[in-house]
C-alpha cells in the first residue's frame, strides 16, 4: 500500500506536469481574475505584505493594491511568466504543502487552489509558518452548483481545460480550517456573472449577488490563526469610556461598581451637555475617589458617537471599553469582555442583551423586535454572527481602534451613536467579532436619550449606506 507522502507527491507531480504545459489564460479567465481582484482589494489594506499560494502567472497579484507581493506556484513555467510580468514581486517554485519561505505576511491568499491541493489540511497547517496572530487568510473557491456549467464552458472552449479537482463544499473547507487551527471570521458569496459582458456583469455582481448568495460562483472566506483555550492570558491595561448625558444619579455607582481589570484600569467620563447636574457630580466623584484613575472631559461635539471618539482619543489603555452611564449593562460583567480580548478568542467583543431573560422594563417590546431585526441584517452585512448591534458595550484594542479610525473615510462620519461606526470598521478590517451575553437591567435613574422613531429611521438609513459599502460593491 502506498504511503500518504507518496500519494501526495504523485498528486503534486501530476499538477506540476499539467500546469507546466498549460496554455496562457483565456480572455474569460483574465476577466474572471480581474473581478476577483476587485473583491480582494476590498479585503486587503494597501500597506500589506501579501503572499499568494498557487499564484500562477501573477494575474491576481498584479491587480492588488498591496505594498509587497510574494507568490509561489508548483509550476516553474507559471513562475517564470509571473517574474516577467512583475519584476518587483518575489516568486518561487514551491507547493503550498511544502511551503518554505521567510515571513511573516499580513495577508495570505489561496485563490482557486484548494481544490487542486494534494493535502488541504496539510497546506493550511503549513501556512502558520509564515503567519502571526494578526495575519488574515483569504480563500476563494468555486461553488459545486457551478460544476456542470463550468464543464459545459470548457467543452465549448470558453474556459481552459482543468486537472482533476476535489470540488470541496463550504462545510469541507470550514472543517479543514478548524482542523488546521484557523478560526473562520466571515463568509461571502460573490460573482453571479464571472466574465465581462458589456457592463451587465456589474448589475449582476454588485446588486443581485448579495441577494442571491447561493447561486454565486465564488465563495470567499476570511480566517485568522486560532487561539488555543490554553492561550496564556496577557496582562493588558484598560480604558473604560463612559459617555454621560443627564445621568447624575449613576456617576458614583459607575465608579464603585466598575472592577479593576488587567494591568490597570482608567475610567474616562465624557459629559455631553447635560440638563441636570451630571458635570458637577462627575467633578465630585473625581475628587472623592482619588484611588481610582479617573479622567473627566466635557464633550466638544454632539452625540454619543462623538463622545466615544473624544474619550478614545484621551485613553491610554491597551483595551478600550464603552460603558453606558445608565448602567443597564452591569459594570460587574466587564471582566467577561476583558477575557475575550486578553485570551485572544476574538478581537472585538460586542455586548449581547438578547440571550438571557431581561428585567421587565429593561426594553420595550418594539425595541426588542427592532434589535432582533438589526441583528439579522448585520449578520448578513458583516458575514459573521452579530446578535445584538445596539448594546452600548463594545470593546476592542486601542491598536485596532486606531486602524478603524484611520480607515473611517471609507464609510464617512455617518454614525451619531458610535455603534455602527465601530462594527463596520471592525468588519472592514476583518476582525473576529464575538457576542458576549450579558444580563440587561432596568434603569434606576433618569430616562433614555434614545428617540425610538427618529433614531430608528436614522439607523435604517445607516444600514442602507453601509450595505452599499460592504455588500453592494
Amino acid at each position: 500500500m502506498a504511503s500518504s507522502s507518496s500519494l501526495t507527491e504523485a498528486h503534486l507531480d501530476a499538477m506540476r506536469q499539467f500546469f507546466n504545459a498549460a496554455p496562457p489564460p483565456t480572455a474569460a479567465a483574465r476577466g474572471y481574475r480581474q473581478l476577483l481582484a476587485h473583491y480582494y482589494n476590498l479585503l486587503i489594506p494597501a500597506d500589506s505584505r501579501v503572499l499568494e499560494i498557487g499564484c500562477g502567472q501573477g494575474d491576481l497579484l498584479a491587480r492588488l493594491k498591496a505594498r509587497e507581493v510574494t507568490g509561489i506556484d508548483i509550476s516553474s513555467t507559471q513562475i517564470d511568466a509571473a517574474r516577467r510580468r512583475m519584476p518587483q514581486g518575489h516568486f518561487s517554485v514551491q507547493a503550498g504543502e511544502e511551503l518554505d519561505l521567510k515571513g511573516p505576511f499580513d495577508v495570505i491568499i489561496v485563490s482557486d487552489t484548494l481544490n487542486y491541493a494534494a493535502d488541504v489540511q496539510g497546506l493550511l497547517e503549513r501556512l502558520h509558518t509564515v503567519a502571526t496572530p494578526e495575519t488574515r487568510l483569504l480563500l476563494n473557491f468555486q461553488s459545486n452548483l457551478w460544476r456542470p456549467l463550468l464543464a459545459l464552458g470548457r467543452s465549448l472552449g470558453i474556459g481552459r481545460a482543468a486537472p482533476q479537482s476535489s470540488w470541496l463544499a463550504d462545510e469541507d473547507v470550514w472543517n479543514m480550517l478548524a482542523l488546521a487551527d484557523w478560526s473562520l471570521i466571515r463568509t461571502d458569496h460573490r460573482l453571479l456573472c464571472p466574465f465581462r459582458l458589456g457592463g451587465v456583469e456589474a448589475l449582476f455582481n454588485r446588486w443581485l449577488a448579495p441577494l442571491l448568495p447561493w447561486f454565486c460562483l465564488t465563495v470567499f472566506l476570511v480566517a485568522r490563526p486560532a487561539q488555543s483555550a490554553k492561550h496564556a492570558r496577557r496582562r493588558l491595561s484598560v480604558s473604560i469610556i463612559i459617555p454621560a448625558r443627564n445621568e447624575a444619579g449613576n456617576i458614583q455607582a459607575a465608579v464603585e461598581r466598575t472592577p479593576e481589570l488587567g494591568a490597570g484600569t482608567e475610567i474616562i467620563f465624557v459629559e455631553g451637555h447635560s440638563r441636570d447636574h451630571t458635570w458637577a457630580e462627575i467633578e465630585r466623584v473625581h475628587r472623592e475617589f482619588p484611588e481610582r484613575r479617573i479622567k473627566i472631559l466635557r464633550q466638544t461635539g454632539k452625540g454619543k458617537g462623538n463622545a466615544v471618539r473624544e474619550g478614545f482619543a484621551a485613553a491610554t489603555g491597551d483595551i478600550l471599553f464603552i460603558l453606558d452611564a445608565d448602567l443597564t449593562m452591569p459594570p460587574e460583567e466587564l471582566p467577561k469582555f476583558y477575557d475575550v480580548l486578553a485570551t485572544g478568542h476574538a478581537e472585538f467583543a460586542n455586548g449581547c442583551r438578547l440571550v438571557y431573560p431581561m428585567e421587565t422594563k429593561a426594553m420595550q417590546f418594539l425595541n426588542l423586535c427592532a434589535n432582533k431585526a438589526f441583528g439579522i441584517i448585520f449578520t448578513w452585512l458583516l458575514g459573521q454572527p452579530v446578535k445584538d448591534t445596539l448594546c452600548g458595550t463594545k470593546v476592542l484594542t486601542r491598536a485596532h481602534y486606531e486602524k478603524v479610525a484611520a480607515g473611517r473615510s471609507y464609510f464617512g462620519n455617518f454614525d451619531p451613536f458610535g455603534d455602527f461606526d465601530l462594527l463596520f470598521g471592525a468588519a472592514k478590517l476583518n476582525l473576529k467579532i464575538a457576542d458576549v451575553p450579558i444580563r440587561y437591567r432596568e434603569r434606576t435613574y433618569g430616562t433614555t436619550n434614545i428617540q425610538r422613531w427618529r433614531h430608528g429611521w436614522l439607523l435604517l438609513r445607516m444600514v442602507g449606506f453601509a450595505a452599499r459599502k460592504l455588500k453592494f460593491v
